[in-house]
Order: C-alpha cells, then sequence, then structure tokens
C-alpha cells in the first residue's frame, strides 16, 4: 500500500494538466454527446431551453419532504438546465426530447471523468515501464467502466419513455428496444457500482503493477552490487 501511495504521488505532479484536461474533456463531452444523439437520432435541433430555478426548488423539497429517505432522491433527479425540442401543435406545447443537465448526476459524471482521468494517467506511465498485457487489459477495464457507469447517469427525456428513469430513456434512445430498456429499470443502480468498481480496480492494478515494477527494478542495482569482504 505505502509504495502504491508514493507511486500515486510520483505520477500525479508530473502529469497534473493531463488529468484535469481529461477530466475537463470528459465531463463536456459526456454532455454533449448525449444531445447530439438527440438531434441525430430525430433529425431536428432543439428549439427551447429552459433554466429552472434549482436552489429554490431543492428548498421546497427540503421544506415539504419530511423522510430524508425519500428527500435525497427526489434532490438528486431535480433538474438544472433543459435544451429540448417542443412541439407546439398541442396547445401550450409538448416537449418531444430533451436533453437535462442533473446537478446530482452531474456529480456523479464528476466522478467518473476523474477516475478515468487517472486510469489515463496511469496507463501513459505503464505503457513505458510494463508490459502489454497489463496495459492492454486496464485499457478494456477502463473504457467498458466508463462506458457502463456513463450509461447509468444520461439524462434524456423522450416523450415516448415519459415515466422512465433518464438513464432508461437514453437507453431507448440510442436503440435499445423499449421493451427491454424498461426491463432494465431497477438495475440502474448497479449498473452505476459495477461501472465505478471497475474504473476502481483498473486504477488500483495498474497501480500494484508500476509500484512492483519500480520495486524490481530498485532491486536489481543492488543485487549486482558486489559485496565488500574485511580483508583476513
Amino acid at each position: 500500500m505505502t509504495s502504491a501511495l508514493a507511486c500515486l504521488r510520483r505520477e500525479f505532479p508530473a502529469r497534473s494538466w493531463l488529468w484535469v484536461s481529461v477530466v475537463a474533456a470528459f465531463f463536456v463531452s459526456f454532455h454533449g454527446l448525449q444531445l447530439a444523439t438527440l438531434m441525430v437520432r430525430f433529425e431536428a435541433t432543439p428549439n427551447y431551453v429552459a433554466v429552472h430555478d434549482w436552489p429554490a426548488n431543492v428548498a421546497r423539497i427540503v421544506r415539504l419532504t419530511p423522510a430524508i429517505s425519500d428527500m435525497i432522491p427526489i434532490i438528486l433527479d431535480e433538474w438544472l438546465v433543459e435544451v429540448g425540442s417542443m412541439n407546439y401543435s398541442f396547445g401550450r406545447g409538448i416537449a418531444e426530447w430533451s436533453f437535462v443537465l442533473i446537478p446530482g448526476k452531474a456529480v456523479v459524471v464528476l466522478g467518473i471523468a476523474a477516475l478515468v482521468a487517472t486510469n489515463l494517467v496511469l496507463l501513459r506511465a505503464a505503457w513505458k515501464t510494463c508490459g502489454i498485457f497489463a496495459p492492454l487489459g486496464s485499457s478494456v477495464a477502463t473504457g467498458a467502466g466508463a462506458l457502463i457507469a456513463g450509461a447509468a447517469v444520461t439524462t434524456i427525456t423522450w416523450v415516448v419513455c415519459c415515466a422512465a428513469p433518464t438513464w432508461v430513456v437514453g437507453l431507448a434512445v440510442m436503440g435499445v428496444g423499449v421493451t427491454t430498456a424498461l426491463a432494465l429499470q431497477p438495475f440502474g443502480g448497479w449498473l452505476l457500482v459495477l461501472g465505478l468498481s471497475t474504473l476502481v480496480t483498473s486504477a488500483i492494478f495498474l497501480l500494484r503493477q508500476l509500484s512492483g515494477r519500480r520495486s524490481r527494478d530498485a532491486t536489481i542495482p543492488m543485487m549486482l552490487t558486489p559485496v565488500a569482504r574485511a580483508p583476513s
């Protein structure tokens, strides 16, 4: 554990800008890709943007919800910004689809981005010092973990799945059958845990590989150094 922490402290100061850049790029791209997916899927551009009073809504939820166990999930699903396509053929209009920025889920996305950036920093060091199999396996695990965790925090709405969680709607929009997507609804939390666990496990594995390799590299010169003998 000590050697792994030492490896972490050694790698990150030298690549802090890479880590920050990956976090920022992942966070922006993750949300931008959702909006782009909607535009391609429905062949339309957004025609409305709504900014919700998130602080006031959260305060109202806290004031009117007696049970904390109910309060927290509601707050985590509270919307901040909504960008989508409104169909005005029906009275005041119906939002056919939209991308929603939800602060509670945005924090989770930031955590995913941090784990992905950590893995990429460690992978860059591993490609230089470790064999090919360790970085290759961790690269696959990092991609899979980011994909699974990202799918569980997708924030997309569609009038066809109006009562479903946003991540289930995201699956349906991306081509998964509506029935199949709805059947996966109870497993959203487990998918998020699985994705995050995969990213954490990959980072731990890379740290152990790097620290073990550094320890062996430091031991070899000591073994090759001739031992001075005392005169007889």
